[in-house]
């Protein structure tokens, strides 16, 4: 393990208090540029348009899921299981570096600046490249990452149904935004963790505190992470960057950061982001700040789809959201493109960047996916699905389909 720090280390954290850098490889790890630059990356994206207090960052979640991880290993060594301080350390590694692979806005622009390039995958590479340059400090870290390490409740802290990640993002954005009903309580429930048969479980006298978890979790996704203002905020950031785009491939070049233009003038797939060391070490200096400044200068560009956009953006302008269970139909959204051609003075296939539609889901649990299991008092695992007696835990595993259709007001 890394030696210690000479004099312990804290910061004062807002949702869990103060947090303890525990030694030097995490505490250089966290100031390693690319993890400082989480501290320019909202975790919420553009949820400050609903909920001002939204402004929190994923390096706060960083420093957060780290400190659960802490409590949820002493918990662990409490109760009989040997943690080697070598797998305490990965652990904390792994999951303090598990969101360094985000870009600008966090989820809202994932797809539209890199083509079918998730953040995961980049976490991964930006893990192995700090591996190489700490000469394998990081070796363990990534195994459990990767979910290969031999001791398979490790990876189940860092990434599955109920990880450290989501014990500290659902607590802390229920703080940032107000929305009390995503309220959770994760010390509670990392005390009632265990490990049996080499698997993450939760006490029988847990079970309570894992159904508020999950009932939590599905309300945060329709009230704060899915609300229907945020998706016309993030429709009209996607598109102004789909037009800037386009207008590079047709050889009109807008302004743009050096690191951004980079990925406006070819459509970077992970093939293309993996064969050449400059596209990484362009994504790894991105962040919020970039798309802010573009959004100041587009909205005097002559182009007027990019300049509207942003002006909108700016000012808060934002698109009008009509959002059910029924997919859309085409020919509402075919009369709209061609109702907002006629007003801007555009084509039709220019209007599809004003008039833009999907489908969210969401699915509050996912048994199927390696499920919360409940140890009974009896010796017996049971999913919490079927150990629940509310029957609302169960309608939480259906997945729920909502379809959008935006357009400016």
């Amino acid at each position: 393990m890394t030696t210690p720090l000479r004099r312990k280390t804290i910061v004062n954290d807002p949702v869990h208090g103060f947090i303890t850098i525990p030694n030097r490889l995490i505490f250089d790890l966290i100031n390693h540029p690319w993890l400082q630059r989480l501290r320019r990356i909202k975790q919420l994206g553009l949820t400050e348009q609903v909920y001002p207090g939204a402004i929190h960052t994923r390096f706060h979640h960083a420093l957060g899921a780290m400190h659960l991880m802490m409590l949820a290993l002493d918990n662990l060594r409490v109760k009989g299981h040997y943690i080697w301080d070598a797998e305490y350390e990965a652990a904390l590694a792994a999951i303090l570096l598990h969101d360094i692979g985000h870009g600008p806005f966090s989820h809202a622009l994932e797809t539209a600046l890199l083509d079918n390039v998730c953040h995961e995958d980049i976490s991964l590479l930006m893990i192995e490249r700090l591996n190489r340059e700490m000469n394998g400090a990081l070796a363990l870290a990534i195994q459990m990452f990767k979910g290969i390490y031999p001791r398979k409740f490790f990876h189940q802290l860092v990434s599955s149904q109920l990880d450290m990640d989501r014990l500290d993002y659902l607590q802390r954005d229920s703080f940032f935004t107000g929305v009390q009903e995503g309220a959770i309580n994760p010390e509670r429930i990392i005390k009632m963790l265990d490990v049996v048969e080499d698997r993450l479980v939760v006490a029988e006298k847990g079970i309570y505190s894992i159904e508020n978890f999950l009932v939590a979790r599905r309300l945060m996704y329709w009230q704060v992470y899915l609300h229907k203002t945020t998706v016309s905020t993030e429709q009209m950031l996607i598109q102004a960057i789909r037009r800037a785009k386009d207008l590079f491939a047709k050889g009109k070049p807008v302004f743009a950061s050096p690191a951004l233009r980079i990925f406006f003038e070819t459509n970077v797939n992970w093939q293309i982001f993996t064969s050449h060391e400059k596209y990484l070490e362009a994504f790894a200096t991105l962040d919020d700040h970039d798309i802010w400044a573009c959004i100041k200068m587009w909205q005097y560009e002559p182009d007027l789809i990019l300049s509207r956009l942003s002006q909108m953006l700016l000012h808060r302008r934002l698109y009008k959201v009509h959002m059910g269970d029924e997919k859309i139909p085409e020919a509402e959204i075919k009369a709209l493109r061609k109702k907002w051609s006629s007003l801007w003075g555009i084509s039709m296939a220019e209007a599809e960047y004003i008039v833009t539609y999907g489908k969210l889901t969401n699915a509050a649990y996912q048994p199927q996916d390696e499920g919360i299991l409940i140890a009974t008092r009896r010796g017996e695992l049971k999913d919490v699905a079927e150990a629940s007696d509310l029957p609302n835990i169960k309608a939480l595993t259906k997945i729920v389909k909502k379809y959008f259709l935006c357009h400016p007001k």
